[in-house]
């Protein structure tokens, strides 16, 4: 049998470009008195803003202003950010981490392998296990799934759940509390999905979308893989207005129209200001097949206006269908991580069963979890927690008052209740939870703690 002969194809060559033409990443504090800017030049390839933007938000870094052009082979971007406190970025170890993951030495997507508490998926992702829930949402179900997992001895180290349109997405990494290591018998899996499945299954109604849970297989952003749940979902098909936001005018307005010039469509976005806006709209985007070839951000106080300039990834603008289909997932993706109300953040020693131990006394004062966010740095877990009524109404201060004299003898506790200000931007009116409780929990915060 004569033999065959293929060409043979050097599996570098497609870093070939890369090597030859390095990213560039500038860290510049003194052309701008406010704010610090973020200077991002390389060869362009499918989701790169994402990736970028992806870094700069999971450092909770604010995007004030974004000038954003693709076209062609090369990417430059231009980032404004600032901390959370408005400040400009001056800390060693977020520049050198910037520069790193963004730089020559390490592309945006390796960041992902830096942080652990911001990917989810990989039946085993080291020394933890991931979980999926997308469901409809119910009072106490976040406390019923939390059960199930401690009565099996398994310890949540980290989770982040959301809530829209009476449906709740949620990513939960968990491990066995004995070993402190993945669980990954085939058995123990099949026993604990099969009892979430059974309380998930347990809310469902005739007429409503399946529930369902999964030990995913890959590797995605935790805020991205939410967003990707819910779209896969279509939550947004039935797009509810926030009655906060409604009664001050602040509904996101979204318009998309045709540039006959250069044969782009044109998204234009005017909503109120929040963090991780950029990124949200940027993710729903490219989980559409969509491309930004140039875009504009900026902020005036708690007005945010955004424009990109798209194309789907096979050359053609929108239509009249997808643009109605794109208006709806951008509003989707706006209110999703939106959370009005009381937020709960806790801090204590972590163990197996603490998740359960909080969910339930949420539960019986009678609680609904709109959003959460558990963590766990070394032995102390940090959960955060935005609370309404059963009934979706803002809590009343008995309440809060109770609950802080049940869970404050155990743990740092501190309420903050977010109100519209008079400039519209969202305050919090902290409660009385002594040092710490002046200090707002982000994920970033911990990440620049594991930074080395």
């Amino acid at each position: 049998m004569a033999k065959v002969y293929w060409p043979y194809f050097d599996p570098e060559y497609e870093n070939l470009s890369t090597r030859i033409n390095p990213p560039s990443v500038s860290i510049d504090n003194t052309s701008c008195k406010e704010c610090t800017l973020v200077k991002v030049d390389s060869m362009n390839k499918p989701g790169i803003l994402l990736e970028v933007v992806q870094v700069l938000t999971d450092l909770d870094l604010t995007i004030t202003k974004a000038y954003i052009s693709s076209d062609g082979g090369w990417f430059m971007d231009v980032f404004h950010v600032t901390d959370q406190q408005g400040n400009k970025v001056t800390d060693s170890k977020t520049i050198d981490y910037i520069e790193k993951v963004l730089g020559p030495k390490g592309h945006a997507s390796a960041s992902q392998n830096t942080w652990p508490g911001k990917r989810v998926g990989v039946h085993s992702l080291g020394d933890h296990t991931s979980i999926e829930i997308i469901a409809r949402d119910r009072p106490g179900l976040l406390s019923e799934v939390s059960a199930i997992l401690a009565d099996l001895n398994i310890n949540v180290v980290a989770a982040e759940a959301w809530t829209h349109n009476r449906r709740i997405a949620c990513v939960l990494y968990v491990n066995d509390n004995a070993t402190s290591r993945a669980v990954d018998d085939p058995e123990r899996l099949s026993a604990m999905e099969e009892q979430l499945n059974n309380v998930l299954r347990g809310c469902e109604q005739e007429d409503e979308k399946f529930a369902r849970t999964s030990l995913s297989i890959g590797s995605t952003h935790v805020d991205r893989r939410l967003h990707q749940m819910f779209f896969a979902d279509k939550d947004y098909e039935a797009v509810t207005k926030l009655d906060d936001f409604a009664s001050r005018g602040l509904e996101p307005k979204i318009t998309v129209e045709h540039c006959e010039e250069k044969g782009y469509s044109v998204i234009n976005v005017s909503c109120e200001d929040r963090p991780k806006l950029m990124f949200d709209i940027v993710c729903t985007l490219t989980d559409m097949q969509y491309i930004v070839f140039h875009a504009t951000i900026s902020s005036s106080g708690s007005h945010a206006s955004q424009e990109y300039f798209i194309r789907h990834k096979d050359g053609c603008t929108l239509d009249t269908g997808e643009k109605e289909r794109v208006v709806k997932c951008l509003e989707a993706a706006i209110h999703r991580r939106v959370s009005e109300g009381w937020s709960l953040e806790l801090c204590a020693k972590d163990r197996v069963g603490l998740l359960s131990e909080v969910t339930r006394i949420l539960r019986e004062h009678g609680l609904s979890v709109s959003r959460a966010g558990v963590t766990t740095v070394g032995e102390q877990a940090v959960n955060v927690f935005y609370v309404k009524d059963a009934s979706g109404n803002p809590v009343d201060v008995k309440t809060i008052e109770a609950l802080r004299g049940e869970i404050g003898h155990s743990m740092m506790i501190d309420f903050k209740n977010k109100v519209p200000s008079r400039k519209g931007k969202e305050e919090g009116q902290a409660g009385t939870g002594g040092g710490w409780a002046k200090t707002t929990f982000f994920f970033g915060n911990l990440l620049e703690k594991l930074l080395p």
